[in-house]
């Protein structure tokens, strides 16, 4: 873990506080909203060039995990989202639907690191990635169509639009990457991922500087935001916590399998989420600060999950003693 990955969260909040500041300067507040998805964009590169796409055939060699992995993330957690938000949020149909975007989307980066800390097995997560990745490239506009359109917000076309702009292109531009520098391996992982992988969160952050500038002010007027969302989150979490470590006692995993499910089914995504919102909702701000405040609520509770599942093993490891 290096030391942006370490410091993720305080680096997002600080870019908040920028965003905020940079928006109370009258050219900065008028102007950035066109710098959003240009970062977004980069961001978004670099995720879908760092992800490991050759992982796929070896992702379908578990047929038992992989089962697990899909039902629980497409199926299961659309639902649970969708119910805890209509019973903690329908009073705020935009942040209901900033919940639902933010829990649909299962994460494809550092849900790896904390696996990692809680010992699961690492190369299981890996090659569930791609799996994941394509998924939700897939059925994200299926989602945000379902309950976007639910809640009458936005139209086919739109969201047609905002899916090709944000996911599509930059996954077409990091696969053209790859095959461009396909007899040239040791460029691409050595210089151009590396780079990429650790420049994610910084071009994140430039994203969020600009919302924040551009709508900062109505931003500050709904800081209840938090709070509203606060407890539906936490029993997100703990109700799939307790999920995957059935799930996975009953499918009789190893604990280093039911560690990988667990993160898998609790961590999400949501920046690619929030490159859709931004484009497809430019003028509905409370759905994209759902999905900022989700990660700074999501990487302590990771943290925590990660060591809570370390002490269950070790406490069975002592009875088996």
């Amino acid at each position: 873990m290096n030391i942006i990955e370490r410091f993720q969260t305080v680096i997002i909040l600080i870019a908040i506080g920028i965003g905020l500041l940079l928006g109370q300067i009258t050219l900065f507040e008028q102007h950035a909203e066109v710098l959003i998805i240009p970062f977004l964009l980069f961001m978004l590169y670099g995720l879908f060039l760092t992800v490991p796409l050759a992982g796929l055939r070896k992702a379908f060699s578990n047929t038992k995990f992989l089962s697990a992995n899909v039902i629980l993330n497409f199926l299961w957690t659309p639902l649970l989202a969708w119910g805890l938000g209509a019973i903690f949020l329908s009073e705020h149909p935009m942040i209901w639907l900033g919940f639902i975007l933010l829990l649909v989307t299962p994460c494809t980066d550092w849900y790896l690191i904390f696996t990692s800390i809680a010992k699961g097995n690492m190369s299981l997560s890996t090659s569930v990635l791609p799996v994941n990745l394509i998924l939700q490239l897939i059925l994200l506009p299926i989602y945000l169509l379902i309950f976007a359109g639910t809640m009458e917000t936005v139209g086919l076309s739109t969201i047609i639009e905002s899916v090709v702009l944000v996911l599509f292109v930059p996954f077409i531009l990091a696969s053209a990457t790859r095959y461009g520098f396909k007899k040239k391996q040791e460029i691409l992982k050595n210089k151009i991922i590396p780079f990429f992988a650790s420049s994610q969160v910084i071009f994140l952050c430039l994203a969020i500087v600009a919302m924040f500038a551009s709508q900062g002010s109505y931003l500050l007027n709904n800081l209840e935001v938090i709070l509203l969302m606060l407890v539906p989150l936490l029993l997100y979490f703990i109700i799939n916590f307790i999920v995957a470590q059935t799930a996975g006692k009953v499918l009789s995993f190893s604990y280093e399998d039911i560690v990988s499910l667990n993160m898998t089914i609790v961590a999400r995504n949501s920046p690619v989420a929030l490159a859709i919102v931004l484009t497809a909702f430019p003028d509905q701000p409370l759905i994209a600060l759902a999905l900022i405040i989700g990660p700074l609520i999501e990487l302590p509770i990771l943290a925590v999950v990660a060591q809570v599942l370390l002490k269950l093993n070790k406490g069975k490891n002592k009875e088996l003693l």
